[in-house]
């Protein structure tokens, strides 16, 4: 038999996302016949992930070398450098496999002739060619799957509509086009509503049924009793084993599935081995079949909810009567995947529009506290337009709030306020102004508080109502003494919004401990009870809190905890907020990369959202990484706009927290003037708030500003407000600078006190840059630090111009150097024409390649020759 098929070399390969391993292994293989070698490449992939495309792209630039395909057994061309592809070669029969293979194994080691087949992964088509060198194609990968829906749709597919294609696709990209092809153009703008279920991919869906054609009649119906009481369990829960063999499910049907890799048991339950395989275990089944596999699962179930959704299932048509009671039994405590997925099969019951709306954002809104923001768009794209419903706009202003831009979840949720009864408006009204917080903007907030009535049901409710008001309204001590009234909550509850609500009021008023607390009941919680959507949010509260305290471990800890539940559960402005938490941490424990890099991530979420909380703490973690590397200069000029009031200003609820910061920065700066403003207003703050650390922060910035005949006795005053707290990092904070202070003013004996202590301060807290700025100190005071010897070049040197010689290698000027260490410019021009010499270097070029090659700094040629 001659090749079906020659490939010319004008051919193009058809574009492929999320394969790049295996294009390279492909071209790899044609790229061993080019130079007179052979090979053999099995590709295993379920069907419509790419098998039949990867062949095309190898046929495609094997060009000018000769390459076939074989349909069927052929002799293979006996001369010449030749890539010989198999496609599905599962689906031939035994003999002319066992030919195939016997073929392969023949090829003797001289011959350029490369094999490319494709095989099914299936376990009985893998088996026959076990032995030879394998790549198995994964499903795509989300970013793969829109780089392919954005080609399919010309970049015209709505958001909503997009995601929802892709979940349902689950990473097949056949699947994929088919779905996109079934829909008009309308459905996939979002301008008119998607299908209850959606059509197309029947070709996929038939391969993947075809796997099991050849079971035994109970594995077949066993597989169909599976699939139907799975349809309306949450991805990845599986069906209960149980109940499939009350509803008349055979046993013995079992074994021969799992032989066949089609299902797998866990736990009292029964997994598909792919849900694409469920779904066309339903699909293929005639629908009368489907029907009565639905109610005899109804008749075996033990609780009201399943046996109704059962036949909701099994129902034909619209049934108002069974909607209702659908409806009635979701509204019992339940988790939040099984009410929405019961609520959305009441919607497809209801034939009345108002009501099925109202349906599918309640179903909407239950999927949405489950995590599960896709299926919650995707179930408010149902409504269509729902102009003026209540209901939808609140849905779809919370799930903003997560992911979207806050001054869009907002507006949403003040439109829900106006349009829902009281107690569900209430509910909007909060979120609406969690949207302004989170946005910065206090009149905002001011505006969604005053919009909520008195809450006389709920005392603590009303109080954080009146107390917040109070508060930004300027009437501090009213609204604190209020506020102080929901910090009763914290032992006696434990409802997580509460408790949440709690920790905000006790951050407002300063009691961190309280928050912390607070942040502390609402995790275990929501970890006990739920809902899912709150983890990651009470885990931010709870890091922040934390931070605020002083214990930055912990927080560390939290923050990536709720860093994978944020993103589990579909929520990026929270993923935004904790990586500014973890790059105040960072900045802590001085890890400079890390903290740039959460920074960094902080900041490019927090802009397109704005998110100016956590914009501000992104550049406040960023500033104080600056003040542990001695860049007092890059540090002020960061902070400044950020604690300065007015619209440039940094958020509401951390000016104040980052003034002490800009305070020090701003002194070693050169910019007094700036500082004696910020510790005016810092001043008032204090005075208001009970934050216990405020008062020795205040006292640290009076010092910095103090006359030389004061600042001892200021120093003195602030390290005896630290000795009244718990935490190292302030307190070292505070005896590094009066130990800098005692140093530069030649009382290096007096110094070292002062400095060793903020040594072990900062160690026992695990602040290793703070830590190695009082190392330095310590040796410039004259004293060696146990276990630490300069390594290298530096050895020679003294402590004073170890430093100087850091700092410029780095790329700092001398002025720069000088203002970082507080001493003139012509002491550092003395000192560093002395480390040339002793160094035997004639440039800080040179400088800077000798430090970079022994201790591992980076070599800045070009930094450093832009200050020369």
């Amino acid at each position: 038999m001659t090749p079906s098929t020659t490939v010319s070399s004008a051919l193009r390969p058809p574009e492929l996302h999320g394969r790049g391993e295996e294009i390279a292994a492909v071209e790899a293989l044609v790229g061993r016949v080019r130079a007179g070698r052979g090979g053999v490449l099995v590709l295993s992939a379920s069907p419509g992930l790419g098998r039949t495309a990867l062949v095309e792209h190898a046929r495609a630039v094997c060009a000018p070398v000769p390459s076939v395909q074989l349909p069927a057994p052929a002799a293979l061309p006996q001369e010449g450098p030749l890539l010989v592809c198999v496609d599905d070669a599962h689906t031939w029969n035994p003999a002319a496999r066992t030919a195939l293979l016997a073929d392969l194994r023949r090829l003797p080691a001289e011959r350029p002739v490369a094999v490319l087949l494709t095989i099914d992964e299936h376990p009985a088509a893998a088996h026959e060619f076990a032995g030879l060198p394998t790549m198995r194609l994964g499903p795509l990968d989300d970013s793969a799957a829109t780089a392919l829906l954005q080609r399919l749709t010309h970049f015209h597919a709505d958001p909503v509509v997009g995601a929802w294609l892709i979940r349902e696709a689950v990473g097949n990209p056949r699947l994929l086009t088919a779905l996109v092809a079934a829909l008009t153009p309308d459905q996939l703008a979002g301008r008119t509503p998607l299908p209850d279920s959606l059509p197309g991919g029947e070709d996929v869906l038939d391969a993947y049924a075809a796997r099991v054609d050849m079971l035994p009649p109970p594995a077949r119906a066993l597989l169909l009793l599976a699939a139907a009481a799975g349809e309306h369990e949450p991805d990845g829960a599986g069906a209960d084993l149980a109940l499939v063999l009350r509803a008349g499910g055979d046993f013995s049907g079992l074994a021969p599935a799992e032989a066949a890799g089609a299902l797998f048991g866990a736990g009292g339950r029964i997994h598909f081995t792919h849900p694409l395989l469920r779904r066309a275990v339903l699909r293929r089944a005639p629908l009368a079949r489907r029907r009565a596999a639905h109610t005899r699962l109804a008749a075996a179930c033990r609780d009201r909810l399943s046996c109704l959704v059962q036949l909701a299932c099994a129902a034909g048509d619209h049934d108002a009567r069974l909607a209702r009671a659908l409806a009635a039994a979701a509204d019992a405590p339940r988790p939040h995947a099984e009410r929405s997925a019961a609520l959305a099969r009441a919607a497809t019951l209801t034939a009345d529009t108002a009501l099925r709306t109202d349906r599918l954002a309640e179903a909407a809104e239950a999927a949405r506290l489950s995590g599960d923001p896709v299926r919650a768009r995707a179930l408010l794209a149902r409504t269509g337009a729902a102009l003026g419903h209540g209901g939808v706009h609140r849905v779809r202003g919370l799930l903003a709030l997560a992911d979207g831009p806050a001054d869009d979840a907002r507006e949403d949720l003040l439109t829900a306020a106006l349009l829902l009864p009281p107690e569900r408006a209430r509910h909007a009204l909060i979120g609406a102004a969690e949207a302004a917080w989170a946005m910065g903007d206090a009149a905002a907030y001011r505006e969604a508080m005053a919009r909520l009535p008195a809450c006389a049901d709920d005392p603590s409710l009303e109080a954080y109502r009146a107390g917040m008001c109070a508060v930004f309204s300027g009437r501090t001590a009213e609204g604190h003494a209020l506020l102080r009234r929901c910090l009763d909550d914290v032992p006696r509850t434990s409802d997580p919004a509460r408790l949440l609500r709690a920790g905000a009021a006790a951050l407002v008023v300063g009691e961190v401990e309280t928050a912390c607390a607070a942040g502390s009941r609402a995790l275990a919680a929501v970890r006990a009870y739920g809902p899912e959507v709150l983890l990651p949010r009470a885990l931010e509260h709870l890091a922040y809190g934390e931070l605020r305290a002083g214990r930055h471990t912990s927080a560390r800890a939290h923050a990536l905890e709720g860093l994978g539940a944020a993103h589990r559960t579909g929520q990026p402005n929270v993923a935004v907020s904790l990586h500014a938490v973890l790059a105040l941490a960072a900045s802590v424990e001085g890890d400079a990369e890390a903290c740039a890099a959460h920074a960094a991530t902080a900041a490019a979420g927090a802009g397109p959202h704005g998110l100016l909380q956590a914009a501000t703490l992104a550049v406040w973690a960023v500033a104080r990484a600056d003040l542990a590397a001695g860049r007092p200069g890059d540090a002020a000029a960061r902070l400044a706009p950020l604690v300065a009031p007015g619209p440039r200003g940094g958020h509401f609820a951390v000016r104040m927290l980052a003034v002490p910061c800009f305070v020090e920065a701003a002194v070693q700066a050169g910019r007094p003037a700036e500082a004696r403003d910020a510790t005016a207003e810092f001043t008032r703050w204090t005075e208001a708030t009970a934050d216990r650390l405020a008062p020795a922060q205040l006292a640290r910035c009076h010092a910095l500003l103090a006359p030389p005949q004061q600042t001892a006795a200021a120093y003195e005053n602030a390290l005896a407000h630290h000795d009244r707290l718990p935490g190292e990092f302030e307190r070292g904070r505070t005896q590094l600078l009066y130990g800098q202070w005692l140093r530069r003013r030649r009382r290096t004996r007096e110094a070292r006190g002062p400095l060793r202590d903020a040594l072990v301060s900062f160690e026992r807290c695990g602040a290793r840059a703070w830590a190695d700025r009082s190392r330095g100190e310590l040796r410039a005071a004259g004293e060696a630090v146990a276990g630490e010897r300069e390594p290298g070049p530096l050895a020679a040197l003294t402590p004073q111009q170890q430093r100087i010689a850091r700092h410029v290698a780095e790329g700092a000027t001398n002025r720069e150097v000088a203002v970082r260490l507080s001493v003139s410019h012509r002491t550092v021009d003395h000192h560093l024409r002395n480390v040339f010499a002793a160094l035997g270097v004639r440039s800080r070029v040179e400088l800077s390649r000798l430090l970079a090659g022994d201790t591992g700094l980076p070599d800045r040629d070009e930094e450093i020759a832009a200050h020369l």
